[in-house]
């Protein structure tokens, strides 16, 4: 039994699972083994831990440069209960140990002594940040990534913090009742005396007899703290929505399909309006629901909103217009949006639903729709200017004026440099506090260098997996999925392969979720920035080998425009494949298809050169396979639909490329990485520092 540096006792230190491995010799001046990996260029670099005192002890080399053994991977040990080791055998201890130890001389490691009574909301989160590899004190987060011979796994009172901490993280009232008994009820209720006004001004319903024979569904409060970029409170809003999952299909709802422009269309747009240098305004337009009308057939009947009854009884509202909540409101304002726009001289892109194109006096006008945010580019200012006075006459709208924020990222912008960028700090604050993580130390990479999880780490006793049903770990997992589908690439492997374990995650994997909130803890300041470099369109496509325990490949791949990526994807493969070679082959397929839609939308937007995309792969058997199209008894059983590539390149759509696996900036998609190597792909696919 020994005692970690930062929480209690556990079965095994990290030192001793490390005595038996073979290491290469440690430089003590920067606590890194010899034998560095290559040299290459890395602008982005991460912070790196302090410098190693010399203490009189065997240092070990950082997790990323170890050698990945089956121990090593086993990184996550059992939870035990908190109590003291036995004192260590004496040994040269460092002046820091030695002067914890007089201060605390109660514990082997010079720690305070643990404590389980978390009677105030400070004590809870000190011992949370205990528990992450914190610092015992309160403060703010270290700029440093925390060592392996530091790190210290959760055990189950802390997940159970932790899953308190994430449910009280929001200030927002659950329920009325809730905002009935708080100190800012006055504030909510001019909120929800505000919707109320706004639906009856737009006619959303009329108030009738309750019918026989009738669906009638009810409704409730949403209650939600706007706040601005910087964090501070912009308004309360509370929104009245309808309870649609009453709702009766074939009765009092039909269709209920409704297009948004696809993030990677947005960032495309970004990407290439800061190129021709053209202004980007955001609007977002006010109570877009409440301006879709509901058909004549669709007669949908709701009781009086809750605080509001008593008007008379037996009495309920008939909706005509789609009010939040129901099933078709979606896509009943977008075809009133679709309309608006046809008749303002805007077509639909082929390319994307949720982007306009107008092209009035030789110039050029873009709409990117999400729900009711908008981005809007084009050629001209002043038609710029004139296109939200009609849009706003038809409809009314917030104007935002220049893009600095949507969708929850922050957009900074150099119109000298002709450079623009995308951030999420603010947001990856908010889910790193919400889980009770804001003290804790950052790890360098995003997960284990080499560590392949399975359904093997599942709970295999009762125990566990009620245990495991108390952890938040879908939430956990749905906070970090916007962050890798908006704006953060680099953990976009990770979100994916844990997110295979939504229905029964054990204790390892919700351990690594965990870490990967603590490599956004030391990397939350990276933005994605387009415009450092000028190229058009550039791909990289990879694939990793049948290293799972399911067998299939894990293809990535990603675009580029101007340094910054604009589209990236990390999936399993949908079959199982029998070499290398025919791994990279199927996943430069699907590379070569999300180029001709990347090549179409921006040809429809921007003026575009008619040369073929570039496409980087590493393996050289999938090239010549692409390229030559030879056949022989290895590649015979290939389904033909992967074949598409070979009708791609030869009608001069891409050209598939040698790149060497060093230089290859879709490996972070496939499989997890040294930190070497993280961070040169992280500069790669255009994170820089703040």
């Amino acid at each position: 039994m020994a005692t970690t540096a930062q929480g209690p006792a556990i079965p095994i230190t990290l030192q001793q699972a490390a005595a038996s491995l073979p290491t290469p010799p440690i430089s003590v001046a920067t606590n890194m083994p010899i034998s560095a990996p290559p040299s290459t260029p890395m602008p982005v670099h991460l912070p790196q831990p302090p410098p190693a005192t010399d203490s009189g002890e065997e240092e070990l080399p950082d997790e990323d440069d170890r050698p990945q053994t089956p121990q090593h991977r086993g990184y996550v040990y059992p939870p035990c209960a908190p109590r003291k080791a036995p004192a260590p055998a004496p040994t040269r201890k460092s002046a820091r140990l030695a002067a914890k130890q007089a201060q605390h001389p109660s514990t082997p490691d010079g720690n305070a002594p643990d404590t389980h009574a978390f009677s105030t909301a400070s004590s809870r989160k000190k011992q949370i940040a205990r528990a992450s590899g914190g610092a015992d004190s309160e403060g703010a987060l270290s700029n440093h990534f925390v060592d392996d011979d530091e790190d210290f796994v959760f055990h189950s009172e802390f997940d159970a913090l932790i899953l308190a901490t994430a449910q009280d993280a929001s200030d927002d009232p659950k329920s009325l009742n809730e905002a009935r008994s708080r100190s800012d009820w006055p504030l909510w209720k001019a909120a929800m005396d505000k919707e109320i006004d706004t639906l009856e001004k737009a006619n959303t319903w009329s108030t009738v007899q309750c019918p026989a024979n009738k669906n009638i569904i009810g409704s409730k409060w949403v209650f939600r703290i706007k706040r601005k970029a910087d964090g501070s409170v912009d308004k309360y809003k509370a929104r009245l929505v309808a309870r649609g999952f009453s709702q009766i299909y074939g009765v009092d709802y039909f269709d209920t399909y409704s297009p948004v422009a696809k993030m990677a269309s947005i960032r495309t747009i970004l990407a290439m309006a800061a190129c021709h240098d053209w202004d980007i305004e955001s609007f977002d337009f006010n109570g877009a629901y409440l301006n879709g009308k509901l058909d004549d057939d669709e007669e949908i009947y709701m009781h009086e909103p809750p605080g509001y009854e008593g008007q008379g009884e037996h009495l309920v509202k008939r909706l005509h217009k789609s009010l939040y909540g129901l099933k078709q409101a979606g896509r009943k304002w977008y075809e009133t949006l679709s309309r608006t726009l046809a008749n303002l001289g805007f077509c639909v892109s082929t390319a994307d639903p949720g982007v306009f194109l107008a092209k009035p006096s030789g110039h050029t006008l873009i709409l990117a729709i999400h729900v009711d945010d908008c981005v809007f580019t084009g050629s001209s200012p002043d038609l710029i200017s004139e296109y939200k006075s009609k849009f706003h006459a038809c409809h009314a709208l917030t104007d935002l004026g220049p893009i600095h924020w949507l969708l929850g990222i922050k957009i900074s912008r150099d119109r000298s440099a002709c450079t623009i960028s995308l951030s999420q700090t603010a947001y990856i604050n908010s889910i790193i506090s919400r889980f009770g993580l804001s003290d804790a130390k950052a790890y360098s990479t995003p997960m284990v260098p080499g560590v392949l999880h399975s359904r093997t780490d599942c709970p295999s006793d009762p125990a566990e997996q009620a245990r495991m049903k108390k952890t938040p770990y879908r939430e956990a997992i749905g906070s970090l999925m916007y962050a890798s589908v908006a704006t953060r690439p680099d953990i976009t492997y990770s979100v994916s392969a844990l997110s295979r374990f939504l229905d029964n995650p054990g204790t390892i994997h919700w351990e690594a979720a965990k870490r990967v909130f603590r490599y956004l803890a030391g990397t939350r300041d990276l933005t994605l920035t387009y415009g450092e470099e000028r190229h058009e369109l550039l791909g990289y496509t990879d694939a990793d080998g049948a290293s799972h325990e399911h067998r299939h490949a894990i293809s990535g791949l990603t675009y580029l425009i101007d340094g910054g990526a604009v589209s990236w994807q990390s999936r399993k493969q949908e079959l199982v494949t029998l070499s290398t070679a025919e791994a990279e082959y199927v996943a430069a397929t699907h590379a070569a298809k999300e180029a001709i839609w990347l090549r179409r939308l921006i040809s429809e937007l921007f003026p575009f050169p008619p040369t073929p995309t570039t496409l980087f792969c590493d393996n050289q058997a999938a090239i010549k396979l692409a390229i030559d199209d030879n056949y022989h008894a290895r590649t015979k059983h290939i389904d033909i639909r992967f074949h598409f590539i070979r009708q791609v390149i030869s009608d001069n759509i891409i050209t598939l490329i040698y790149c060497p696996t060093d230089d290859m900036a879709a490996d972070i998609l496939t499989k997890s990485l040294p930190k070497w190597k993280v961070s040169t792909h992280v500069s790669n696919l255009g994170l820089r520092c703040v």
